[in-house]
């Protein structure tokens, strides 16, 4: 299938060919009719799945299709999303495809100063793209009418959940027209999730691709176990790799980020960070030198990292495991995108080991050990003592023996897998940290293309007894 078969004008088609895109992703095949119908859509996919382009396109569309109202350029179309790069990469997204179209996008978010924000709506635009709590403080001084409104779109309506804006969300809402066409996309269907589409979506269509348990045949997925003590000069050892081009590496709070970039400046490998305490001038400048490639290594939190979308990410270095299952699938799905392979590399200490058989149990694959030449911070495989302990959970479909009670939850099973669990791919060579895209392979820039914008968070429950880190919770819109 091509663009052109989903029915859409020429002046779109012209965007989308000029930035190298001529087949459109699955959930763009799903979506784009119904959207173009003015039918809800609930859509649920995964990060760099073309999510963006999945509705911007068709509500481009719809906007010139339906004709200018009469009086003053009216906002016609909101799109919230949970954080400021995600913003900044929507609206980017909405210009780059409605350049030949004469229509006006404008972004908002905090961290940076309103009035020239204030300004842009006071001239008047046709799409919004906002965080919500800046939305809020702009509406609350009236330059904000949605009284023309004809689409709204959320945006990883999930991490949004996650990060407290329900009742901002839910204030926003009050605001609305009745009448319009509301598009709902998260990466996860939580009953939270449910419920809220249930109660703003009107008999919508459900476009899904890639369940999140799900991760890419071609993510070379691997596991050291070390100490935490240790992880610093492992993560320099693992960086010198000459296979590594460009990097992310994930810890598990904003302290953590900050120390990780401290400690490999000190041994001379530059880096640098992206989390919620960074001002909006910091992060833009950490991303723009990453997507450069003055920096090849970038660390961030998942809060943070939601909404980049860059190309050529060799790596995926779990610094911490995440406490939530489903982070995991996320955080690796921003390697080995568009047919390219990548590297998914997990440091597990002793305190984490429960967090890596929660990732195990969802993915469905017990990840194999890599053992990397002159690495002497590594340990033996601990795992088949803490299966065994496990092995009372039965898999779905597997019936549990009469009388043999359930042992206590470490994570929830997902359907739609279809790896049995213990099932790995060979052992790598142990002289290298995986093959990524062969040398010289390239593709089209993907922060305006249609390959979507990264994706969510699910929700998990913290197990009694175990060890529980400070989740990085902190705001990014403000």
């Amino acid at each position: 299938m091509q663009f052109a078969d989903l029915k859409l004008i020429e002046p779109l088609l012209r965007a989308v060919e000029a930035e190298g895109y001529t087949a459109p992703t699955p959930i763009q095949q799903q979506a784009i009719p119904p959207i173009l119908e003015g039918s809800d859509v609930l859509g649920c996919a995964q990060t760099g799945t073309g999510k963006t382009a999945a509705f911007a396109l068709p509500i481009l569309q719809r906007l010139v299709q339906g004709g200018a109202p009469g009086g003053p350029r009216a906002l016609r179309v909101l799109v919230l999303t949970p954080t400021r790069e995600l913003a900044a990469q929507v609206g980017e997204s909405f210009i780059t495809y409605g350049k030949h179209l004469g229509l006006r996008t404008a972004v908002v978010f905090g961290g940076v100063g309103q009035r020239p924000q204030m300004d842009a709506l006071r001239r008047g635009v046709d799409v919004l793209v906002a965080t919500p709590g800046r939305l809020l403080d702009l509406c609350s001084q009236g330059v904000a009418p949605f009284g023309r409104l004809e689409t709204l779109v959320l945006d990883e309506a999930d991490r949004m959940l996650d990060m407290g804006f329900i009742h901002d969300i839910r204030r926003v809402l009050a605001m609305l027209p009745e009448r319009r066409q509301t598009l709902l996309f998260s990466a996860t269907m939580p009953p939270d999730i449910q419920k809220l589409a249930d109660s703003i979506l009107r008999r919508p269509v459900r476009v899904e691709v890639a369940p999140v348990a799900t991760t890419a045949e071609n993510i070379d997925q691997r596991v050291v176990f070390v100490e935490r003590s240790d992880k610093r000069a492992a993560l320099e050892q693992v960086l010198k790799d000459p296979a590594l081009r460009r990097a992310i590496v994930f810890t598990r709070t904003k302290h953590g980020a900050n120390r990780v970039v401290q400690q490999l400046g000190r041994a001379r490998i530059e880096a640098v960070a992206i989390h919620g305490n960074k001002s909006q001038g910091a992060r833009e400048r950490a991303l723009a030198s990453f997507k450069q490639g003055t920096t090849s290594v970038l660390v961030a939190t998942d809060i943070a990292a939601r909404g980049i979308d860059i190309d050529d990410i060799s790596h995926v270095i779990n610094y911490d495991l995440p406490n939530i299952p489903e982070s995991y699938v996320h955080r690796i799905g921003r390697t080995a995108r568009a047919g390219a392979s990548g590297v998914a590399l997990s440091f597990c200490d002793s305190e984490e080991r429960p967090y890596l058989a929660d990732i195990e149990r969802l993915i469905r694959k017990r990840l194999p050990l890599l053992e990397i030449p002159g690495l002497a911070y590594a340990q033996a495989d601990p795992r088949p003592a803490l299966q065994a302990q496990a092995q009372g959970r039965p898999h779905q479909g597997q019936s549990r023996p009469q009388g043999q009670s359930r042992p206590q939850a470490q994570g929830r099973p997902h359907q739609g897998q279809s790896r049995p669990q213990g099932q790995s791919r060979p052992q790598a060579h142990a002289g290298s940290l995986g093959q990524s895209r062969p040398q010289g392979q390239s593709r089209p820039q993907a922060h305006a293309g249609p390959q979507g914008q990264s994706r969510p968070q699910g929700q998990g429950r913290p197990q009694q007894g175990r060890p529980q880190p400070q989740p990085d919770t902190s705001r990014a819109d403000r």
